[in-house]
């Protein structure tokens, strides 16, 4: 029996030796098509190419594509496990011309690969054409020579393939095989074609048009080809089965489901083994592609899926977590192929472990209610939407859990109920946020959260994206265009850059929408709790309009993107370095994460020394050599503190909560060095961060000390600078490096000493010579005197020095920068009768001062008016004779 894993080698290999290249798997999550929850399709991936946005280096390419069809437009959850071939997840085989051959070598290559590649029988085969086809009905006359019974032509969108409401589209040609008259069932477009008889297993789609956002339709560049064979229908065809589910492609999953729980696989628990390989199968690919279980977007649509899996666990009696022991079994089956599920192996097991605990935790209480529910009501009466909900809220059972239960109870939800509930919570959320803030400002944002839902953040994993534009706002208000230079804010549905948060700066780049519209995006922030806003405007000088509903491609600014990683990585580093060299008393106060620099205030009581500063750079940058992996986790606040990870200021969690952990291990500890609980974006090992500097500490507030630091290029920019600044010093001072310090003390000894001599001079001067006025007034010697170049301490030794040469009063007055300082001395024996303060307050308002002060012995005061010295030594004489008698 052929192999599922052979048949896709099978068919790469017979496409590979038509020239075709061979194209890995495009990631679940599109980057090029944002009106795409997941990858839904083998040709998803090449939308840009079949539209000429893009050119590939050839021409034919074939594919063995990961699909999940779990949300959005193409949803098959509620389906999987109650049928044959429904899936979460699935593998698309698939063969693409762009623009090279069209039909008659696609339906050639698919009739070679089904009849010899394969060994299908011929008669077993028949197909389907679009009504208006004429041309591919007499193609598969010729090349397959099937008759006109088995060409079955359909008038319908069942044979015109879209992949969305737009983009490339065409008439199709489906393939099916008649599994005999012993199994029930009709040809497509009979009233039985429901049923199990006649499979379909390969489409070809002859792709001609392009559907555009305002429905109209214009012809391709090149008619294409699009073909998408499911790799777990054929096989289930060429291994004689009649259910996907008992293929090679899961036998070995639901085996070790059957064998761990003790359920026979093929027992009564049939349908919850299946259901469990499923949803293993589609769980792990999400994981190790970077989505996380979350309540919004995708990883809540991750989360329904895990969830769901692990009720049907439940259901098999498994008392322990169930489908992180499976994954080994998935990644021997499927890991050869795809080596991102080995590479992911250790997240996969932990977050599935993780999410399975915590649901069990309350899924006991949440199915008690329930029963509780239940039994009260009336025979076919549906659960009330508001207990719905309340399990959805209290318990988080996603409504379609909720469904699946009760169908197995032939009971419904009644859905509207459940959309009142959840309106009324939103109503609640809404009262409780417009107390805060701006409330006129921010009601814009809420309104759009309520229509559009919350953005879905890719920027984790990528830093380029597609995205539809949901909303614009200008000046406060929600519009449908802008134009002009003025500044904007945009919304779309997902989008790569972070918004400004947990002390991270928000991202700058680019978007592009059309053909040759370009925005800058200046700021990102986050607003109503979860809206992601793009402040831009428009690059190009011309009339350009932007308007709601248009596609576009996101690109983040990747350089300072870079930076802010490393600055932000870096602190993380920063903070146990700290902890760990002065205390378990350090905490975060508040942070700044730039693409220059970082800022980090902790709680500490004094200045961090010289030789503690260094110890922390050595950590630090020892942490960056060893270039260790930064490893991010999405677990429940409570089991992440029990992890030891610490939470950073200005976060908010709620029950979930990323964690980051990086740094390595040291010898003996079983944890990494570092963990915080951390929204923001880090670089993928400490190696990316580079270089760290810390440049200062200063006191920020009582008891917080703010630290300065940079990282990355900036660092380097500033070790370049001192460098350059030394070099610039030693050339000045004719001195190695080394000799610098030496030969600046010497210069500064030098300079001490003269300036010495100078103030030596000074005073000299300012006490001998000519120019002082000296009189007696009786018996007390009036000395006063207008001088230049003292400062006021010099000021005060030459009125000492006066003084001494003739005891009574004397006074300096100054200009300096046309402002005027004035200095009064009055010998001990005479403060009785005179007092220097008196005297300062009397030569004050010549100075334009307000008064002075000091002691009775020597008083001071300055003022802006500087050419008023004269004056002011004419006030000291008349108060001094006054004051005498």
């Amino acid at each position: 029996m052929i192999s599922g894993n052979q048949i896709r080698s099978d068919f790469l290999g017979f496409f590979e030796s038509r020239d075709h290249q061979v194209v890995p798997s495009s990631p679940i999550v599109p980057r090029n098509d944002p009106s795409l929850m997941f990858t839904n399709s083998g040709m998803v991936q090449f939308k840009d190419v079949f539209t000429g946005l893009e050119t590939r280096p050839y021409s034919r390419a074939t594919t063995s594509q990961k699909s999940v069809r779990a949300g959005g437009k193409h949803n098959d959850l509620d389906n999987v496990g109650y049928t044959a071939r429904h899936h979460t997840f699935f593998e698309m085989l698939g063969n693409f011309s762009f623009g090279d051959y069209f039909k008659d070598v696609a339906i050639e290559q698919a009739w070679t690969v089904s009849t010899q590649v394969f060994g299908l029988p011929k008669e077993k085969i028949l197909v389907t054409v679009h009504a208006t086809d004429d041309e591919a009905a007499q193609l598969w006359k010729k090349i397959a020579g099937l008759p006109d019974e088995r060409i079955i032509r359909i008038d319908s969108d069942d044979n015109w393939w879209r992949m969305g409401d737009t983009g490339p589209n065409g008439p199709c040609s489906e393939l099916f095989y008649d599994h005999g008259p012993e199994v029930w069932g009709g040809p497509p477009g009979s009233p039985e074609e429901d049923g199990d008889r006649f499979i379909e297993f390969w489409n070809l789609v002859f792709m001609q048009f392009e559907t555009h956002a305002d429905g109209s339709s214009t012809p391709l560049p090149k008619p294409s080809i699009d073909t998408g064979m499911g790799l777990e229908r054929v096989t289930t065809i060429l291994q004689g089965k009649h259910n996907n589910y008992d293929t090679d492609l899961f036998t070995p999953i639901i085996a070790a489901s059957a064998d761990l729980t003790g359920q026979a696989a093929n027992g009564p628990m049939v349908t919850s083994h299946r259901v469990i390989a499923d949803h293993l199968r589609c769980a792990s690919f999400l994981i190790a592609e970077g989505v996380l279980p979350s309540n919004e977007g995708r990883g809540y649509v991750l989360r329904r899926i895990m969830r769901r899996g692990m009720r049907h666990a439940h259901m098999l009696g498994a008392k322990d977590p169930l489908m992180h022991r499976l994954a080994p079994a998935l990644i021997d089956l499927m890991g050869g192929h795809y080596t991102e599920l080995r590479e992911a192996e250790g997240l996969i097991k932990e977050t599935l472990r993780a999410e399975e605990e915590r649901f069990k935790a309350t899924l006991d209480r949440g199915l008690k209610l329930l029963d509780a529910e239940i039994e009260g009501l009336a025979e076919g009466e549906k659960l009330p939407g508001d207990t719905a909900f309340k399990l959805y809220d209290t318990y988080g059972f996603p409504l379609d859990l909720t469904a699946d239960i009760l169908r197995g109870r032939d009971r419904e939800v009644d859905q509207d109920g459940y959309d009142v509930a959840m309106a009324e919570q939103k109503a609640k959320a809404r009262a409780a946020w417009s107390g805060t803030g701006d409330a006129a400002n921010l009601k814009v944002w809420y309104d759009i959260r309520d229509r559009v839902g919350p953005t879905e953040f890719l920027g984790y994993a990528d830093t380029r994206a597609g995205a539809t534009l949901v909303a614009l706002v200008k000046d406060g208000e929600e519009v449908e265009s802008v134009s002009g230079f003025e500044p904007f804010e945009a919304v779309f549905n997902q989008t790569p850059f972070y918004a400004e948060q947990g002390g991270q700066q928000g991202d700058q780049g680019t978007i592009s929408i059309g053909k040759g519209l370009t925005l800058e995006v200046t700021d990102t922030l986050k607003r109503a709790d979860g809206v992601y806003v793009h402040v831009c405007r428009i690059a190009a000088d011309d009339a350009h309009v932007v308007r709601v509903g248009e596609s576009a491609t996101l690109q983040v600014g990747r350089d300072r993107r870079d930076a802010l990683c490393a600055h932000h990585s870096a602190t993380h580093l920063l903070h146990e370095a700290l902890r760990r060299r002065l205390g378990d008393h350090i905490s975060q106060k508040g942070s700044l994460v730039a693409p220059d620099r970082l800022r980090f205030d902790i709680s500490h009581g004094g200045p961090i020394s010289a030789e503690e500063i260094a110890d922390v750079e050595r950590e630090v940058n020892a942490r960056i050599r060893a270039c260790s992996p930064v490893e991010t986790r999405v677990m429940p606040i409570d089991e992440a503190r029990q992890s030891g990870a610490r939470a950073l200021f200005g976060e908010k969690y709620g029950d979930e909560v990323r964690v980051v952990s990086m740094g390595g291990t040291d010898q003996g500890e079983n944890h990494p060095w570092s963990i915080e609980l951390c929204g923001g974006t880090h670089v993928r090992n400490t190696g990316q961060i580079g270089f760290f500097k810390m440049l200062r500490d200063e006191g920020a507030a009582a008891g917080v000390r703010r630290i300065e630091a940079v990282a990355h290029e900036a660092a380097e920019a500033f070790v370049a600078r001192q460098s350059a600044i030394v070099a610039g010093a030693g050339a000045a001072l004719h001195a190695t490096p080394d000799e610098i310090a030496g030969r600046i003390e010497a210069l500064s000894a030098e300079r001490r000493a003269l300036e010495r001599e100078l103030a030596e001079a000074k005073k000299k001067l300012a006490t001998g010579g000519g120019g002082a006025q000296v009189e007696m007034i009786g018996d007390v010697a009036l000395t006063l005197r207008e001088v230049e170049g003292l400062n006021p301490r010099e000021m005060k030794s030459a009125v000492d020095e006066l003084l001494a040469q003739a005891p009574g009063v004397a006074a300096l007055a100054a200009k300096s920068d046309g402002k005027g300082s004035i200095v009064i001395g009055v010998s001990k024996a005479f403060t009785d009768r005179i007092d220097a303060v008196t005297l300062v307050r009397a030569a004050a308002p010549s100075l334009g001062a307000k008064g002075g002060g000091g002691r009775p012995e020597m008083a001071q005061t300055g003022g802006p008016d500087g050419d008023g010295a004269p004056a002011a030594l004419k006030a000291v004489e008349e108060a001094v004779r006054a004051a005498l008698g």
